[in-house]
Parts: C-alpha cells; sequence; structure tokens
C-alpha cells in the first residue's frame, strides 16, 4: 500500500465511523453529509484492501481488520495533537463530550454527584453514560468510544491504566418488618431467607468464577461476593437460596417490599436505598473482604490534559462520598 495515496483526511473519517459505528452520525460529528463520509469509507476501503465495516442489525460492525488498526489508528491522532500543541484544557470553557462506561448502581451513586460537579466546575461538558453490563468493554476503551470505565475489575491489561476509586463494603438489606429485622442477624437467617441477587452476565455470556472476561479486562458479573457468602454458609453446613436474579439494581426496592426476601448490595447503594424507600439495612453476619471500585481507562490517554481533568473529577467524588 502506497501512503502517498491516502489523504490523512480520511483516517479521522475512519476515526470517528469506528467511534459512532453509523454514517449519520459520524457526518453530523465530522461537518459532512453522509454521502461524503459514505465516499471517504469506500476510497479507505480501496486503499487498504478490506471492507473495514459491514452492515449488521445493530449498525456498522467492524473487522478484524479495522479493529486491530483502531487503537493504532487513534493513538496516532492523539500524537498529532499533542505535537501540533493542544490548548491547555479549560473546563470552564470546554464543550467537550466524555463517554463514561458504568453499571446502574455507579451511575446513581458516583456519576449522580459527578454530574452535578461539572455542572458547577464545567458547564458546557456533555456527559454521556454507557452501561457496562452489556459491552465489550475492552474493545470500547481501544477504540476509543468509551474515555472512562468505572467498576470492579479483577484484571486490567497492560496498555489500559487503572486508578482504585474506594473499596466498598457489602451489607444486607431488607423491607422494614422482615422477620428477621427483628433479632440480631445472623448467618442462618441468610440461608433461612431467600435471596434476591443482582447478576449484569452469568454463564451464557462467559462469566467464570463471577467474572466476564473480554479481551484481558476483566469485570464482575455480579453484585456481591457470592464466593464468600457460600464459604461462609458451606462452613456452618447451610447454603444460599437465590429466590429471584435481576439484571438492574434500581429494581431491588420494589422486590423487597411486602417480602421475606433479603439482598447483598454495596453499602453505598443500600444508603441510597434506605434514604428513600422503606428498606433496613443490616451488616453481614460473616467476613467479606471489601470490592475495589477502579477507573480504567487507554493509555494513549496518559497525556490527555482532558481525560486527566475527568479522572481527577471522578476521585474527588470517590474520596468525597468516602469521607
Amino acid at each position: 500500500m502506497n501512503l502517498d495515496r491516502i489523504d490523512l483526511n480520511l483516517i479521522r473519517v475512519l476515526d470517528v465511523i469506528l467511534e459512532e459505528r453509523n454514517l449519520a452520525r459520524a457526518g453530523l460529528r465530522l461537518h459532512l453529509s453522509q454521502s461524503a463520509v459514505s465516499h471517504a469509507l469506500a476510497r479507505m476501503r480501496e486503499a487498504i484492501g478490506d471492507e473495514l465495516f459491514v452492515r449488521t442489525g445493530k449498525g456498522l460492525e467492524p473487522t478484524a481488520r479495522a479493529l486491530a488498526m483502531a487503537p493504532l489508528l487513534r493513538e496516532a491522532l492523539t500524537r498529532i495533537k499533542q505535537s501540533l500543541g493542544v490548548q491547555p484544557f479549560d473546563p470552564q470553557r470546554s464543550t467537550r463530550r466524555f463517554t463514561i462506561a458504568a453499571n446502574d448502581h455507579i451511575t446513581a451513586v458516583f456519576v449522580a454527584r459527578l454530574s452535578r460537579r461539572l455542572g458547577t466546575g464545567a458547564p458546557g461538558i456533555t456527559l454521556v453514560v454507557q452501561p457496562s453490563t452489556r459491552l465489550d468493554l475492552a474493545e470500547q476503551l481501544d477504540v476509543g468510544c468509551i474515555d472512562l470505565a468505572i467498576g470492579l475489575f479483577a484484571e486490567v491489561p497492560g496498555r489500559l491504566r487503572c486508578h482504585s476509586l474506594a473499596t466498598l463494603k457489602e451489607v444486607v438489606v431488607m423491607p422494614k418488618g422482615h422477620p428477621g429485622a427483628r433479632r440480631r442477624f445472623t448467618l442462618e437467617d441468610l440461608a433461612r431467607y431467600p435471596l434476591l441477587a443482582v447478576s449484569v452476565g452469568g454463564d451464557d455470556e462467559g462469566a467464570v468464577g463471577g467474572f466476564i472476561v473480554e479481551r484481558g479486562l476483566a469485570r464482575q458479573s455480579e453484585m456481591f461476593d457470592r464466593r464468600s457468602l457460600e464459604e461462609a454458609l458451606k462452613d456452618a453446613g447451610l447454603a444460599p437460596n437465590i429466590r429471584v436474579t435481576v439484571p438492574h439494581s434500581p429494581a431491588i426496592p420494589s422486590l423487597l417490599i411486602d417480602s421475606d426476601m433479603l439482598s447483598i448490595v454495596p453499602e453505598t447503594l443500600a444508603q441510597e436505598f434506605a434514604a428513600s424507600s422503606r428498606i433496613l439495612v443490616r451488616q453481614l453476619p460473616y467476613d467479606a473482604p471489601g470490592t475495589v471500585l477502579r477507573a480504567v481507562w487507554h493509555r494513549r490517554n496518559d497525556h490527555d490534559a482532558a481525560c486527566l481533568w475527568l479522572l481527577g473529577e471522578v476521585r474527588a467524588v470517590a474520596q468525597a462520598y468516602a469521607s
């Protein structure tokens, strides 16, 4: 392939299509018509000798060749911007759009506070939250569709960076009037009463040992440490009784009310439930290590002033909540 035959503007077009997976949206961001974007893509296909994208019911899906190129193209564009000299990032004047991946618990507890913080310190910035539960996060970080992923990660590959934000303690939540609320809550109660669990990915989605591994990034597939619960009950000759499993944590209060069920959730979420619902919070009757909440980003953003500023804001929110 002769590089002299490629208009370097086409690389920027390809980069945006990789992010948007839609020609019309890519055109809006590039201030080009959809036909112009389509023509640019056709030129790139001819120059590279690969289809780059195929149409599916979900939009444009990149080929293996395009996925391999994506992180290298994004890093090259970032280096070009840095070489040309980028103006210092000013959050008060910036109109940048940041995309964060988070589950509904993290969105309700941390992203909500981040949004309020940005409303006063960075009024022109747009914050887009993508669900972390149904995405290949590693791919999305690689191609630049996500600036920051916030969640519980057991393994982070070397091409990605991570920062620990907080340690989340687990507690038990139950409806007011629950029989277990009238006395000291015990391990036997956890076996006697049925459990309501939140799972964002089971065996059918590739979960192994409570984690889903995608391109080296292992994210937690359940809201609580099932292994610690099962081991504690097993030592007492007991077993958990999981009656209902749901994919979204906001459903917990309504399902618990007028039932004899219990649920094990992060204390940060339990506090939200207790403040607005007929929900009681009790400490776990066994020892369970806290789970570490982490922020993950691609290493190409290590010197991006805007992304570093966003990470600082997320850290400030997490520290304020923990204090």
